[in-house]
């Protein structure tokens, strides 16, 4: 079984699931060009997207079919730079039936801890958002345009 993250823009960084089961997730980014800052580290927002992606990943696994999460709020510490391959694992620390409380990290590849987070997600029922709404609302009114509450 192929385990996916199902996400676009998480793909195009290369991030690799390793596990999601129970509460628990844990992902691979192995640190390309294009995730640098000016220094040669990785980027604070490419380490950011990781624990968000790793803490979301926990919280789903213990929801039902159709639930996805969204990330209600999160808080980053970096404790050192991180470089060659970013391994991110996360758990789920408090769950009720509508929010999840999480915690992760991310180690590089000499296992040097590089961040630490908490996060907060709420469940929600997975629906089509986004362009594809903006799209059905102009076909079926031609005089529409997209507002901010489309985007």
């Amino acid at each position: 079984m192929t385990l996916t993250i199902e996400s676009p823009f998480i793909d195009t960084l290369g991030v690799q699931l390793i596990k999601t089961v129970d509460g628990e997730a844990e992902l691979l980014m192995p640190l390309q060009h294009a995730h640098l800052n000016t220094w040669g580290i990785a980027h604070g927002g490419v380490t950011m997207t990781l624990l968000d992606t790793v803490l979301a990943m926990a919280a789903k696994s213990v929801a039902g079919d159709g639930i996805g999460v969204v990330t209600v709020e999160m808080k980053v510490n970096f404790m050192q730079p991180g470089r060659g391959e970013l391994r991110g694992f996360g758990r789920v620390l408090h769950r009720s039936t509508t929010m999840a409380y999480c915690e992760g990290e991310i180690r590089d590849s000499e296992g040097h801890f590089v961040a630490k987070a908490l996060g907060t997600f709420k469940y929600m029922k997975r629906l089509a958002v986004g362009r594809d709404i903006v799209r059905q609302k102009m076909r079926s009114d031609p005089q529409a345009t997209p507002g901010p509450s489309d985007a």
